[in-house]
């Protein structure tokens, strides 16, 4: 413990973690005063959720949620963890939507393990998200359980976990805090929106 303690303070993981809480701390609240400001001057959320349950399936929201989480995660999840309240089964949609997106993180593990045989491609990846593959050699699974739990894109991670070709149980079993985050995130959505 005393050695991966010193490994962890060499690595700056620590401050790292720090950043990343803060940040995190950061968004939720930015989140959350949008939501709040966004209710109280613009729009009826309660009433663009409703319109949003009635108008579109579960099965378009779902599949539009994994393209989503499998693509870069180019949609907070919060948006449809706050949709899922106004379903008729809010804890049940939530694990679907739990569940969709590890799934999101599955195939974008894979879609790094292909585009690591094409040269140009792992090239240009690598460039772009260059921290993050930089962060999971140092980290492993810890790097792995941040991308599951806080704002730091799930898939972006996925994506460098297949780059480097993580072992993939271990990126399975680390990926498993995504269910948490998204518990955690409910206990306070739902309350909002209920």
């Amino acid at each position: 413990m005393v050695l991966l303690n010193r490994y962890y303070q060499i690595t700056k993981f620590y401050s790292f973690l720090k950043n990343t809480a803060f940040k995190g701390g950061a968004v939720v609240i930015v989140f959350a005063l949008l939501l709040v400001g966004l209710e109280l001057f613009v729009l009826d959320f309660n009433s663009l959720l409703n319109h949003l349950v009635a108008t579109y399936s579960s099965t378009f929201i779902f599949s539009f949620f994994l393209a989503s989480e499998t693509i870069l995660g180019i949609i907070p999840p919060e948006v449809f963890i706050a949709w899922s309240s106004k379903s008729a089964n809010p804890w049940l949609f939530l694990f679907v939507l739990a569940t969709i997106s590890y799934v999101g993180g599955i195939i974008s593990y894979f879609i790094g393990n292909r585009l690591f045989l094409i040269p140009s491609i792992k090239n240009h990846i690598e460039n772009k998200i260059e921290k993050h593959i930089m962060n999971l050699r140092k980290w492993g699974g810890l790097f792995v359980l941040l991308g599951a739990i806080s704002p730091i894109p799930h898939s972006i991670v996925s994506l460098s976990s297949g780059l480097i070709k993580y072992n993939f149980k271990h990126y399975l079993m680390w990926s498993l805090f995504r269910y948490a985050r998204f518990l955690f995130y409910a206990m306070i959505i739902f309350k909002v929106f209920v």
